[in-house]
């Protein structure tokens, strides 16, 4: 899949978005990170959310830098079918990883409270912490 299938099926759209903007998106990654950090300890499933959120803002900056945002009803899923394509296949286990993550908060936020579990919060945390760490290097802005 490419830009063009992702355009001509609706699912992203071209924009022209501002360096403040991007700025902006990854501002909200890390106060997300930051407080994911802080609840992770009292709540898994808020913890998680809030970590899946920085994912999904640093995502969001990244597209936002190359001229797309997410259309649609499914921004979340179009955010990740863009970044699938965007990061490249040494990204694609991380990137897959976090599509999944995106099906398992829209359950625990919406159908079943408790589903997760610690271990699967605090891996999160790390991943999205990881993961924003490379979207501010690919887009040279620091923390």
């Amino acid at each position: 899949m490419k830009y063009d299938d992702l355009l001509r099926s609706r699912r992203i759209r071209r924009q022209r978005v501002s360096r403040a903007e991007v700025d902006q998106a990854l501002q909200r990654a890390a106060r997300d990170l930051k407080t994911a950090r802080k609840i992770i300890a009292e709540d898994w499933d808020w913890g998680f959310a809030v970590a899946y959120n920085a994912v999904l803002q640093a995502s969001r900056g990244y597209m936002f830098s190359r001229g797309y945002r997410p259309a649609g009803a499914e921004g979340h899923k179009n955010t990740f079918a863009f970044m699938q394509i965007a990061m490249g296949g040494g990204y694609e286990e991380m990137m897959t990883y976090f599509d999944r993550m995106r099906n398992k908060r829209n359950q625990a936020i919406y159908d079943v409270a408790g589903l997760i579990t610690e271990t699967e919060a605090r891996n999160l945390l790390a991943k999205a912490e990881e993961f924003v760490k490379v979207i501010r290097g690919k887009l040279g802005t620091k923390k």
